[in-house]
């Protein structure tokens, strides 16, 4: 046996020894961390996600709902004995058209009609169970509340809505007011939550009445107060406060681990709970898969064939978008800077141009210094070129002697970039000083970069027809 098969056996049989011997004592030290881990750190952090997320798509609502309740011409309209139903309506289906909300409404305290983006829906009435919610509303006394019912303008759809009570300058109450969100996304974010961590998430009321949860059959319906497992901490799960807070009980032989938050611009507490056991599963899961891939021959094929692999793919990934003799972009790396601008130009508005450089009498260089110095001036071209532009601008080499820039900025911007260029290459330091010719173009919607580069190459043309005067199309 060789010195080296010999070093090779020796750091095996240490490396896998140590690699199993670590791996046991790490699994025993989940076993005995997990529980603690998920309560401080994993539900918490999930609870965070969606609470940024639910925040972020009920604050808008609310938003806008109070702003209804405020309104000038709301109030005025009201007061004016609600004459103008198509005022109002048209009022109504702007808002919600602007937000786009699945509905908006408001019902009268002195008429009893219920307005909504396309007339008037009904007149409520405490006898109608549609309608309980409204004087349920009025009893509490609070200036809004949030409420997921079926919505009667919708087919019966659920619904989140927001109501906000709308008062006279004098404190008289004129109505209530609101917005109806659909409550689909809300309940998306639930069911992906579940499906990506295997972690239940739901939102509850002050109550403990699920208010959101990826079962709909549960809305409206079950109170976790009544909930076998969950209603022995539910009291302490209702108590406000500003931190996540941890939980923990037992149902049918499993151990459940929850965190709770509570949303206090929406009045509700969002829980995010899972089973311990199911944790652990994962735990003995991840140490059979990893005794099973540990043997170090492997990790060190792998390690090796990686490196090897990395290396010789950022090379040809290099070699596929740069041009070899100007380090340049070449066509491929041109296409790809191009739709990211487009995207920016599309989605933000943000404007941006294309250049292209055609050096002059380039056939002259050659001829008369040789084709070394010419490859050295394309050189010294893009070089130059790379020192003046910015980073988030992109040089390709376009032809034999034509460059193609892409640049932030309209044609005022494209044309001070192009002659910065031209006096820097005009130097007369330079051994062999270098003019061009240029054509812009500006990005217009639907462009293409065939499109645009032949605008540029058309006002490049007419550019050499007077002198190379750039023309702007």
């Amino acid at each position: 046996m060789s010195a080296k098969t010999k070093l090779i056996a020796a750091l095996t049989l240490i490396l896998l020894a140590t690699f199993m011997a670590t791996s046991l004592v790490n699994y025993a030290f989940t076993r005995a961390s997990i529980r603690e881990e998920l309560l401080n750190s994993a539900l918490p952090l999930t609870g965070k996600n969606i609470y940024s997320e639910v925040h972020a798509d009920m604050l808008r609502p609310i938003l806008a709902a109070m702003s209804m309740a405020n309104d000038a011409f709301l109030k005025s309209w009201i007061e004016s004995d609600e004459d103008d139903i198509t005022a109002v309506t048209r009022y109504l289906s702007d808002l919600r058209d602007k937000y786009g909300f699945l509905t908006t409404f408001f019902v009268s305290a002195a008429t009893d009609n219920y307005y909504y983006q396309d007339g008037i829906l009904k007149k409520i009435g405490p006898r109608d169970p549609h309608d309980v919610w409204f004087y349920a509303f009025l009893r509490q006394n609070v200036e809004f509340d949030l409420d997921v019912d079926t919505n009667e303008a919708e087919g019966g759809k659920l619904t989140i809505f927001v109501n906000f009570r709308v008062m006279s300058d004098t404190g008289k109450l004129l109505g209530v007011a609101g917005v109806g969100v659909n409550i689909d996304k809300v309940t998306g974010l639930l069911e992906k939550s579940r499906r990506q961590y295997g972690r239940e998430v739901y939102l509850v009321d002050q109550d403990g009445l699920v208010q959101v949860h990826r079962d709909t059959s549960r809305i409206e319906r079950d109170y976790i107060t009544e909930t076998a497992g969950i209603r022995g901490v539910a009291k302490s799960i209702l108590k406000p406060g500003d931190d996540p807070r941890s939980f923990q009980y037992d149902w049918e032989g499993e151990h459940f681990l929850l965190s709770t938050r509570y949303i206090p611009e929406l009045k509700w507490f969002l829980i995010v709970e899972q089973s311990e056991s199911s944790a652990l599963a994962s735990a003995r899961h991840n140490l059979i898969r990893t005794v099973a891939i540990g043997l170090l021959s492997s990790i060190l094929i792998i390690v090796l064939c990686t490196l090897t692999i990395n290396h010789y793919q950022s090379r040809l990934e290099r070699l596929a978008k740069t041009d070899p003799l100007t380090g340049a972009a070449n066509r491929r790396a041109l296409e790809e800077s191009f739709d990211q601008f487009a995207y920016k130009a599309i989605r933000y508005g943000t404007p941006f141009s294309a250049v292209i450089l055609d050096l002059d009498k380039f056939k002259s260089i050659n001829d008369r210094h040789g084709h070394l110095a010419g490859d050295n001036v394309l050189k010294d071209v893009a070089a130059t070129t790379r020192r003046i532009i910015r980073p988030s601008d992109t040089l390709a080499r376009w032809g034999g002697d034509e460059f193609l820039i892409l640049l932030d900025g309209g044609i005022k911007e494209a044309k001070i970039l192009s002659e910065r260029v031209s006096c820097a290459l005009a130097d007369e330091h330079r051994e062999i000083p270098v003019s061009f010719c240029y054509g812009m173009a500006r990005f217009k919607k639907g462009d293409t970069l065939e499109s645009m580069t032949h605008r540029a190459d058309r006002a490049m043309y007419k550019s050499k027809d007077t002198a190379c005067r750039t023309r702007d199309l």
